[in-house]
């Protein structure tokens, strides 16, 4: 038995020495790291660093500039996991590398950001020590040095990466209604950067390549002036649409319904092409008349503050129609818009086909005074049955989503007409809902009995399913180049352009 146990602690050792060893093998042997310093950089100071005395002051700058740094713990995780080796300066500083990091930063502006975001002139300050004897005379100016500079570039580097690939700021972080399923960075894809080894190569690579994004990009440095708006406000509303680009949010399915709120407009995509176009009218927002834009922007307006019947931005699937649908009114709509109707008119309820019920039983409306119920607390729930006076129309297209929203047609086509559609009380009216349905179902059957379904004069409810399920966007861009180029600018309906330029304007 005591044999067996040292056999099992000599293994063990061994088997520890292997991975000790391997680990080892795997990072970079620093013990000349003084003498390569010195021959990089002919500072006498540098012959006396070494692995051990940097670790130690690294440790402190790491944690003292704590607070600074915009990732601590995958910096922090990689260095200790590392040896505090300092990769960057050994690797980057002296073969121009971090140089040309320091032109790509100072060229951000080129996508709407501020160069300031990425520490472009405090690198540079920090590369020129190591150009310049007199800037560094002690061992432990040397050590901070190094240490400076290695976590400036670390932090520089992910924050530059996350930039291009994902966007500054994160879309669900100041939007009251933002459903929408959008990537952010992660520690795995941030520690990438330790493994650069070409940084100019590897700075091209993270570069948006989106024909929109390029598009807006030469707009931008061209200066761009959208009719009706001033150069200023022009160059606000890019900025907020590039960072818009930059989100990982985009449709990557080969068809898809998309609609765009500003622009009251459906399209379907169809590998990458528009097969169907229609006007859409869209919930109401609180800056329909556009009192409010990027030129005039307050502070307060800094906080995404939703009508409560705006359109939410999300993506989810149709799964199926509900052809001559009933309509379940909400609280909120019976509440401030039917009760008063019915008490102005008591047949208003009966004309339009709604139907009351209280406790579950449906109930003669004309006997109820609805002049006396109250309008924040009714027990009155309303069902306005398929017809064509029903507010959702003939036919309504359902997708699963936190905001009971849904797409649908509408008797009232003289909304159509109107150039500010942001009308509704938050689902999307369709200018031509049965194109809608003949486009996602195809001719067959379904689509048949859907047409036949929306015909009849006597109307009875009826779902069909949709297979397969086909992904629906609804998103916020106001602002784009068209086919031929031309620079197409859309109202904030929502306010959500000032909300998102003030957020890029306030990232450190």
């Amino acid at each position: 038995m005591l044999s067996d146990t040292k056999k099992l602690i000599k293994l063990t050792i061994i088997l520890l020495l292997a991975v000790t060893v391997t680990f080892q093998s795997c990072k970079k042997n620093r013990s000349d790291m003084g003498k390569v310093l010195y021959l990089k950089t002919q500072n006498d100071v540098f012959k006396e660093v070494t692995p051990e005395g940097f670790a130690k002051i690294f440790k402190k700058v790491l944690a003292s500039k704590k607070s600074k740094l915009n990732y601590p713990q995958v910096i922090r995780a990689y260095y200790n996991q590392n040896g505090y080796d300092p990769m960057f300066v050994m690797d980057h500083v002296f073969n121009s590398d971090l140089k040309a990091s320091v032109i790509y930063y100072q060229k951000a502006n080129e996508h709407g950001l501020d160069p300031e975001i990425f520490k472009a002139d405090e690198i540079a300050k920090l590369i020129n020590k190591f150009y310049n004897k007199n800037e560094i005379k002690t061992l432990d100016q040397a050590y901070h040095a190094i240490a400076q500079l290695e976590l400036l570039t670390a932090n520089s580097l992910i924050k530059y990466t996350n930039a291009m690939q994902y966007g500054i700021v994160n879309p669900k972080n100041i939007y009251a209604r933002y459903y929408t399923v959008t990537a952010r960075p992660d520690s795995a894809s941030m520690a990438k950067v330790f493994k650069i080894t070409d940084m100019k190569k590897y700075l091209d690579s993270i570069q948006p390549a989106n024909p929109q994004y390029l598009a807006l990009q030469k707009a931008l440095a061209s200066g761009a002036v959208a009719p009706g708006m001033s150069a200023e406000e022009t160059k606000r509303v890019i900025i907020t649409n590039l960072e818009r680009l930059r989100w990982k949010n985009k449709p990557t399915d080969k068809k898809y319904v998309i609609i765009n709120i500003p622009d009251f407009r459906l399209n379907v995509m169809d590998s990458g092409k528009s097969v169907l176009n229609m006007k859409v009218c869209v919930g109401q927002g609180r800056n329909m008349n556009n009192a409010k834009n990027l030129t005039n922007y307050v502070d307060t307006d800094k906080v995404d503050r939703p009508n409560q019947h705006s359109t939410p931005q999300l993506n989810s699937l149709i799964h199926s129609v509900d052809v001559n649908p009933v309509w379940n009114i909400p609280q909120s709509i019976a509440n401030k818009e039917i009760i008063q109707e019915a008490a102005e008119d008591r047949y208003y309820l009966g004309n339009k086909g709604i139907n009351v019920y209280k406790d579950g039983k449906l109930i003669e409306p004309e006997d109820v005074d609805w002049a006396s119920v109250s309008k924040t607390d009714n027990e009155y729930e309303f069902k306005q049955q398929p017809g064509d006076n029903n507010s959702l129309g003939k036919i309504k297209f359902l997708f699963d989503n936190k905001s009971s929203v849904y797409l649908h047609d509408t008797p009232v086509k003289e909304a159509f007409k109107k150039s500010m559609r942001a009308i509704s009380h938050g689902c999307v009216r369709l200018g031509d809902p049965q194109g809608l349905a003949l486009n996602l179902f195809g001719e067959g059957d379904k689509y048949n009995l859907i047409a036949k379904d929306m015909a009849a004069d006597n109307p009875e409810p009826t779902t069909i399913n949709l297979t397969p399920k086909v992904p629906v966007y609804i998103t916020y861009v106001t602002c784009w180049t068209d086919e031929d180029g031309t620079l197409q600018v859309r109202p904030d309906v929502y306010g959500l352009d000032i909300v998102l330029f003030n957020a890029l304007m306030s990232v450190k």
